[in-house]
């Protein structure tokens, strides 16, 4: 295939990822079919499924690519370069990045349609699993064994501490979020004031300064 040839195919298939996003997020997966999809994409249905073999296979693929692209705002996919960054600037650092990219409409409306749809597709509830909470406690186990070698934090078991931060951080807003609708979601103040009051308790539990006063 040549290069334009397949520089078409793959916008082809974005348009249609674009266009199956807004249906799906509007109609749910029962109430979309491939033909609204292929209008909305501007598209022939015979063009949507030579890139999609079926419904369920477009719908895990707009999963993926919606939770994907949230790590990617975010950063996870980057090794992280701590330079001279102190643990407590860092947590708050990702602490905000997560709330601010992960408690938008777009994603919560995308989340409750996963959790509807989890026992037709279990693979959903681990493409979004994998894809969100597994990236960034990933992510945060690094960071921890970082602060934990130079002294700042001290975590015999990164990935448990990792864990505890990114639910104290998310748990209590992606509820509210999840079941009160766009009114749940934090204002940019809340949001600041929540990631500040997370990093502080984390940092009781395991910073090196409050274990080990001097």
């Amino acid at each position: 295939m040549s290069n334009g040839a397949a520089t078409r195919v793959r916008r082809s298939r974005e348009k249609i990822l674009g266009a199956a996003e807004s249906v799906f997020l509007q109609h749910g997966f029962l109430g979309t079919n491939m033909d609204v999809i292929a209008d909305t994409a501007g598209v022939s249905k015979q063009t949507v499924y030579a890139h999609f073999k079926s419904k369920e296979a477009l719908f895990i693929d707009v999963v993926e690519a919606m939770t994907g692209g949230a790590a990617e705002e975010i950063g996870e996919d980057i090794e992280d370069v701590f330079g001279d960054r102190k643990a407590e600037d860092y947590l708050l650092e990702v602490a905000i990045d997560q709330l601010t990219v992960v408690l938008t409409p777009r994603l919560m409306q995308l989340r409750r349609m996963v959790i509807g749809e989890v026992e037709r597709f279990p693979e959903l509830g681990r493409s979004l699993y994998v894809n969100g909470p597994i990236r960034s406690i990933t992510r945060l186990t690094r960071a921890c064994a970082h602060y934990t070698r130079i002294g700042e934090l001290i975590t015999p078991d990164p990935q448990a501490a990792a864990t505890q931060f990114n639910w104290i951080v998310m748990g209590a807003p992606t509820n509210a979020a999840m079941l009160l609708g766009d009114a749940g979601i934090p204002t940019s103040a809340q949001l600041q004031a929540h990631a500040t009051e997370a990093v502080r308790i984390f940092l009781c539990a395991y910073g090196a300064k409050q274990m080990h006063p001097r």
